[in-house]
């Protein structure tokens, strides 16, 4: 795909449209190749990262047994498949990514709100990620060169919290990123196309060595310290459930991002069904029988698979895996957290911000947000991904609202990239009120879920939910009447305001 200017054969030319709305990679797609194959390689890169194995390991610290542990897991990727389907659609069916579909709810202004949000979001997750799969390039530098391991203790040679060692394995990760990114959608599809995949082997035979070492007889269900009753299980599953949910909040968000190059709706919903409940069932079960096993084979209980591998007696061992645990995070890593701030930045000034602009604002902040201070144990895990989530859910209450029940799936495309007052999505000087008014309330209290004790004791995991159903009501609510003229404007050919 070219990105140098506003025309070619792939995406459609909108007469008359503004360039402060409108630029090559904005504009709508003519030309949609995907299939269900690439939807389940995105899935496959997005799932089996080290981001991924470390949050599901770290719900043992919940109180679960491995069973209750799956089970969850499977509930929640559920939960996110129905949600994702939902968000895919609007995009594939017009061709746009997610902050261009934004317009439809926000206004083509008000739009850079959400997309800013998200953007912002992304710049954390993406050092997050890239802190996480340096880490396999840490291991490399100790088993291979030990004589550097006094600068990989961050207590006599480190920075803001991190070690002289960790600070040149994360610049590493952080500039083969910025290749992979900075040749286009094209390479980064064939990068994931293979990163999802290879990642699958190794987690299985690292799955099958881990067996191997212990032996099934060695294995315990229970892995935690804490007893919980009947009651307490329950809700501690839903628990679960909900922070499979926040974890996978941001990629499902601006999923329209990648949705949008697919052939057909059905073709979306193939490619998540195979990459969402059955990939993950695959998922759920490498990250139980090799967490589970870490037990009686190095007699603690390690989430983190980069750490398993790096404790293997073979050097071959531990090259190929930290390997591909690098390859499997850098596919994951531009799909979730680079491709996105790219589409939200350049939406803000289209003409001045390129794509690859705003791929790399993100790339360059998630280095201040200090990455490793924000997943070092599994109670800031969670928090971390309950404070990212709650920002999300009032955006996907206002835009599965706006697009389902308000506009009833009927937009008008061109009207996406106007500044006139005449245009559909103009609003009151190009922002619509009634989405900020929903948005405001219910930040608020999915905020207030997170950081008031009282609240967070109980709400704080279900926060994603909250604010997202407070703010798809209100919405909902001061829409009313606009729903009735959307219905007959569908009807009739005709837009509506």
């Amino acid at each position: 795909m070219s990105h140098s200017d506003n025309t070619g054969p792939d995406i459609e030319v909108i007469p008359n449209a503004s360039p402060k709305l409108y630029n090559h990679e904005l504009a709508p797609l003519k030309a949609q190749t995907w299939t269900r194959f690439n939807i389940f390689c995105y899935w496959m890169s997005d799932v089996h990262s080290v981001g991924g194995y470390i949050f599901a390991g770290s719900l043992f610290a919940l109180g679960l047994t491995s069973w209750q542990v799956l089970v969850s897991l499977l509930a929640g990727i559920m939960v996110v498949q129905l949600i994702c389907n939902l968000v895919a659609r609007p995009s594939q069916a017009h061709g746009v990514p997610y902050p261009v579909m934004c317009r439809s709810a926000f206004g083509v202004r008000g739009a850079n709100i959400p997309a800013i949000i998200r953007g912002l979001i992304a710049v954390g997750w993406y050092g997050i990620q890239t802190y996480l799969a340096s880490h396999a390039l840490v291991v490399l530098m100790l088993k291979f060169a030990p004589g550097v391991a006094p600068y990989a203790d961050v207590a006599q040679h480190g920075f803001a919290g991190l070690s002289t060692v960790g600070w040149v394995a994360f610049m590493v990760m952080w500039v083969l990123q910025a290749i992979v990114f900075w040749n286009g959608m094209d390479t980064i599809r064939k990068f994931i196309d293979f990163a999802g995949p290879a990642v699958y082997v190794v987690m299985f035979v690292l799955a099958a060595w881990m067996i191997y070492k212990s032996g099934w007889s060695a294995f315990t269900l229970k892995l935690s310290d804490k007893t919980l009753t009947g009651t307490q299980v329950v809700t501690t599953m839903i628990t679960a459930m909900a922070l499979v949910a926040g974890y996978y909040a941001g990629p499902v968000l601006n999923f329209g991002d990648f949705s949008r190059y697919c052939k057909s709706y059905d073709e979306v919903k193939a490619g998540n069904f195979l990459g969402l409940p059955l990939n993950y069932l695959a998922f759920a079960l490498v990250t139980v029988v090799t967490t589970a096993a870490t037990v009686p084979v190095f007699g603690e209980l390690i989430t983190d698979p980069v750490e398993m591998v790096g404790r293997m007696d073979s050097a071959t061992a531990v090259l190929i895996g930290a390997v591909t645990f690098v390859l499997a995070t850098i596919g994951i890593n531009i799909v979730a957290n680079f491709v996105p701030p790219a589409f939200d930045f350049t939406n803000v000034a289209p003409s001045k911000i390129s794509w690859r602009t705003g791929g790399m604002i993100a790339a360059v902040g998630s280095v201040f947000v200090t990455p490793w201070n924000l997943f070092k144990n599994p109670e800031m895990i969670h928090y971390t991904i309950d404070m990212l989530a709650c920002a999300i859910g009032p955006l996907y209450g206002i835009l599965l609202v706006d697009y389902y029940l308000v506009k009833r799936r009927a937009v008008t495309v061109a009207d996406f990239y106007t500044m006139s007052p005449q245009g559909r999505y103009w609003y009151r000087n190009g922002v619509n009120p009634k989405a900020v008014i929903a948005l405001i309330p219910a930040s608020v209290i999915g905020f207030a879920c997170n950081m008031i004790p009282s609240l967070a004791s109980i709400f704080a995991n279900f926060s994603i939910f909250i604010a997202g159903g407070i703010a798809g009501v209100i919405y909902w609510a001061i829409n009313r009447q606009a729903i009735g003229a959307a219905t007959a404007a569908y009807a009739t050919g005709r837009t509506a305001t």
